[in-house]
């Protein structure tokens, strides 16, 4: 057992202390059976945790180790009330165990996810269904429970909706989201009782009919062996080799590449969490994590209306995480970080190999020929890469923290996976304008996609400012007379609140240390914010879906940093009526100017599916930049070693003719043109 004494505070929970926070939840209730939800460290108290990694970036003597707490989500099963308890894995004890207001539902766990799959299977009504549609031998039915969304400010029994689809052929990557069905059950998650049935709509008005014989079909699918054309055989293997081993070294969750060091922490909720980064022994980000998603959907027809994930907040990144597979989700010399999660009695499940780390090439980091002697630099962009893929029902997020020579740090988005779909009757040339048929019989509807990256900055300390600068074009006086001249204008977002991103007006959002000058340029140490320019949230203002997930209303949140605000969209999400985030800490109008701010990006894809999206999706890509802005003196990727055909070890073509390498540093063709001056 890894007991706190052991642990760095930023590291993930053991299965000790998940073993450790049963024992302690089962003493504080004794005789009563108990649900386990999630066991996870609650995130260290920051004003404990900044002297501890300040001491371990100056080598100084460590002061006394952060309190270390762990925080349980549970049902207590003899009257299904909903708790949350905050332990103290240091003195091993419970520091409280609170029941929630009974419209506060928790999130989805794994467990339960498949105890609503073999129920909705198992029930007689889902039975009865099937029975309907009157398929032939070999086919099936199967389902897909989905956290229930909100419509009704008065529920408050959990609940599920399942979507049922047909199984046409017995294969494990069979693609049934080609035959979706039109009915629905509703579940009552604690009772397991039915709460009713949906009737799906099949036209582009509501209106549904009860459950009529299936009308075959041919089906979509993926899977190699299951495709009509044959597989191309014409690619040769790419292998990203280094046989020397990688140029990063880690120790437990602590990585050094390059200039870097930071931490790579795991939770059930977010997944994937970078602590500590610094650059040259610079702080620079205390924390970066994906604190939020929404998937609001755009079709306008009950029961569809309610159909809006929060993958985070409703389940979790870290729960739905891959077991990464090497050579096939991350080339080259790979490192693998694994973690943990509780099952329903409390028992510890491996996550296996859920984040992997690699280095990769990136093209040119920069290059100059010196045309007068024609000797060139060229200086090649090496990465360091963490990734982890979540699947998330039918699609999969993969996430990835992209850390470069010249200091800039990138998060990169990619969408892929299967459309969510939904039965529609297209037979007849019928289309809806909130969707795209995409099959016989099935239509996917237009979507969204939108991530909130929470920024924890330490520019050179953990007291920032944020600001944003637009470029304008200068006045129309004597000091321009030839009309020409442009600057920047800079505006201080010193109050707690919200600013929009602008394209014609170039706007770049900075963090920036205001006690810290730099010798150069005379101004303050920061760094910008390269934001992913999106729409926001599409959902009316009026709606229910709207309040939910205020955070997708703007592109930019700035808040005061609190210990327990880490959520853009609050801390319980599942059939929430209006969040508890963003939109709420902003209205406290704190001061932000020079302060221990919290950078909140919204971002995201709207997604109006194409016909080349089915059956499943090429990747969608979306990307977002941290780049220092004045943050050093000169580039910080100049001490790069020069690329060299003896390093990289590139092969010719056969049929190519070989020619003077471009990355020499002697002079070619154009010396003649240099001249001393002597």
């Amino acid at each position: 057992m890894a007991f706190s004494t052991t642990l760095h505070p930023f590291d993930p929970i053991t299965p000790g202390e998940i073993q450790l926070a049963v024992r302690i939840l089962e003493a504080a209730f004794p005789g009563v059976p108990l649900r386990q939800k999630r066991i996870d460290v609650q995130e260290p108290i920051k004003s404990e945790v900044v002297p501890y990694i300040e001491a371990e970036r100056l080598r100084k003597p460590l002061p006394a180790k952060p309190t270390r707490l762990l925080f349980a989500l549970f049902h207590r099963l003899d009257s299904g009330a909903f708790y949350k308890a905050l332990i103290n894995a240091d003195s091993k004890s419970i520091v409280y165990a609170k029941e929630l207001p009974r419209e506060v539902q928790g999130p989805v766990d794994i467990d339960e996810m498949i105890d609503i799959e073999k129920l909705c299977m198992e029930h007689p009504a889902v039975k009865a269904e099937i029975e309907k549609l009157k398929l032939p031998p070999g086919m099936a039915v199967c389902n897909d429970p989905w956290m229930y969304g909100s419509d009704d400010p008065t529920e408050t029994r959990r609940l599920f909706q399942c979507f049922m689809y047909m199984v046409a052929v017995d294969h494990p990557q069979n693609n049934h989201y080609s035959l979706p069905c039109k009915f629905s059950p509703v579940f009552n998650g604690l009772t397991h009782e039915l709460v009713r049935m949906d009737y799906l709509p099949g036209g582009s008005d509501a209106q549904v009919m009860e459950t009529r014989p299936w009308k075959p079909v041919n089906t979509v699918q993926y899977a190699h062996d299951l495709l009509d054309e044959p597989l191309r055989q014409d690619l040769k293997p790419y292998i990203a080799q280094q046989p020397e081993g990688p140029s990063f070294s880690a120790d437990g969750n602590s990585i050094y590449w390059q200039k870097w060091r930071f931490r790579v922490g795991f939770n059930n909720r977010e997944g994937m969490v970078i602590y500590n980064v610094t650059y040259d022994n610079r702080n620079i980000f205390y924390r970066l994590s994906v604190s939020e998603m929404t998937v609001p959907y755009g079709d306008p027809r009950a029961p569809y209306h309610r159909k809006q994930a929060f993958d985070v907040g409703d389940v979790g990144f870290g729960l739905n995480a891959n077991q990464l597979s090497l050579g096939c989700d991350c080339l080259g010399h790979i490192k693998y970080f694994d973690g943990y999660r509780t099952d329903a009695k409390g028992q510890p499940v491996l996550l296996k190999n859920v984040i992997c780390m690699h280095e990769q090439d990136n093209g040119i980091q920069h290059k100059h020929t010196n045309y007068r002697s024609g000797a060139a630099t060229v200086v090649r962009n090496r990465q360091l890469v963490l990734q982890m893929i979540c699947t998330v029902a039918n699609y999969e997020y993969i996430f990835a923290y992209i850390f470069d020579q010249a200091a800039n740090v990138e998060l990169e988005v990619r969408a892929t996976g299967i459309l969510s779909t939904v039965p529609f009757d297209n037979e007849n040339g019928a289309t809806v304008s909130w969707g795209t048929n995409v099959g016989p019989g099935v239509m996917a509807p237009f979507h969204q996609h939108m991530f909130s990256l929470r920024i924890d900055p330490a520019i050179d300390g953990f007291k920032n400012t944020v600001y944003y600068e637009d470029s304008v074009p200068l006045p129309e006086n004597e000091n321009n007379p030839w009309l020409v001249g442009y600057t920047t204008e800079q505006t201080v977002l010193d109050k707690s609140g919200t600013a929009n991103t602008s394209v014609d007006r170039h706007r770049v959002f900075k963090i920036r240390n205001d006690k810290i000058t730099n010798p150069i340029t005379y101004k303050p140490v920061a760094y910008k914010l390269q934001t992913a320019p999106s729409q926001m949230l599409l959902v009316n203002k009026k709606a229910m879906g709207y309040q939910r997930a205020e955070f997708a209303s703007k592109p930019i949140w700035v808040t005061k940093y609190q210990d327990d605000e880490l959520y853009a969209a609050g801390e319980f999400t599942n059939q929430s009526r209006r969040a508890n985030g963003v939109e709420t800490w902003v209205q406290r109008n704190d001061t932000t100017e020079n302060e221990d701010v919290v950078l909140w990006h919204t971002f995201g894809l709207t997604h109006n599916p194409r016909i080349e999206d089915f059956p499943v999706m090429p990747m969608e890509r979306i990307s977002v930049m941290l780049k220092p802005d004045g943050f050093f003196t000169k580039n910080p990727a100049l001490d790069v070693p020069q690329s060299t055909q003896a390093f990289n070890k590139s092969t010719l073509h056969p049929e190519a003719v070989a020619v003077d390498s471009c990355c020499s540093s002697a002079g070619g063709s154009r010396a003649k043109l240099y001249r001393r001056v002597e």
